[in-house]
């Protein structure tokens, strides 16, 4: 015999199982959370800004209205002098929230190297990150983007770059705000290496951003890069969907993105995939566009399973 449930039981039982990740069959399907987000990376647009076509205070507004995408990423170099400029990141945040886009990061390059040999030009790199970290907090982002270069043997590096990412990181974790590595050349692209360096820093604001594609060593040394993404992904607070080209599947034809994905579930991470374009044959939209439909039709048959 059934009995009738008031509101407020119902409620509560209802509460009680959503907490236990159990949903009924009155649940909506469009209130569960999806596996994982999609974000644009400002870097699949670099042609188009460097070419004049697109401004960076725009950004957010072309995510939106041209990829339907609401979550950004941007990159520093096209807006280098105006870290510390309060009336530019006002405007650029006034545009971003008008929209509904969220900021995420920040990815920062040529400040300098991290892991530099030389202890005080290791300082001065730290130190030119503090306004990035700044700029990052007062859009409203969750981390900066950096890279572990250094110079040395294997361990020295090890070392070198953990001083550094530990230094910046504490200046981080003071205005709440992540320092992320990727894989991004030299040994920071040997996923062995850069856990070993997370490990060292061993600081909970410091984190990897794994990048599908970013994994040559050296000229003569490519590292796996399925085994490179497992090994860091245990450290990731972003992850990029790097792509180059398509096959007339739809494809990737360097990462199998199946794979890739359920590697990246694997660890537990439910966050955003910035989709990274940097091919040729296609134009930028057509690759932002390309990838997106890839993550999109990944992402549908790994809700299935």
């Amino acid at each position: 015999m059934l009995f009738p449930i008031r509101r407020r039981n119902f409620l509560k039982v209802s509460a009680a199982l959503a907490a236990a990740g159990w949903v009924g069959p009155w649940a909506k399907a469009e209130d569960k959370k999806p596996l994982f987000e999609i974000s644009l990376a400002e870097w699949s647009l670099h042609r188009t800004i460097n070419g004049g076509k697109l401004d960076n205070l725009d950004f957010a507004k072309a995510a939106k209205h041209d990829y339907g995408i609401n979550a950004i990423e941007f990159v520093n170099q096209f807006f280098k002098d105006k870290a510390k400029n309060t009336e530019y990141l006002t405007e650029l945040k006034k545009r971003a929230d008008g929209e509904g886009v969220k900021m995420l990061l920040i990815m920062c390059d040529g400040e300098g190297a991290l892991g530099d040999a030389d202890e005080a030009k290791r300082q001065t790199a730290v130190e030119n990150h503090f306004k990035w970290v700044e700029a990052a907090k007062f859009l409203g982002c969750h981390s900066i983007r950096v890279n572990a270069q250094s110079a040395g043997s294997y361990d020295e590096q090890v070392d070198r770059a953990a001083d550094g990412l530990r230094k910046l990181t504490e200046f981080g974790a003071k205005h709440e705000i992540n320092v992320i590595v990727e894989n991004h050349g030299g040994l920071s692209s040997n996923g062995e290496w850069l856990a070993k360096v997370m490990k060292k820093v061993d600081h909970k604001r410091c984190g990897t951003l794994p990048d599908f594609g970013n994994f040559r060593v050296s000229k003569d040394e490519m590292y796996d890069r399925y085994k490179g993404v497992t090994e860091l992904m245990p450290f990731a607070k972003a992850v990029s969907a790097k792509s180059h080209d398509f096959n007339e599947a739809g494809d990737e034809t360097q990462t199998d993105f199946l794979k890739m994905m359920k590697i990246v579930l694997a660890a537990g991470y439910h966050g955003y995939l910035g989709i990274e374009y940097e091919g040729g044959k296609l134009s930028e939209p057509e690759g932002i566009r390309a990838t997106k439909k890839l993550l999109e039709r990944v992402r549908a048959e790994l809700s299935k399973a």
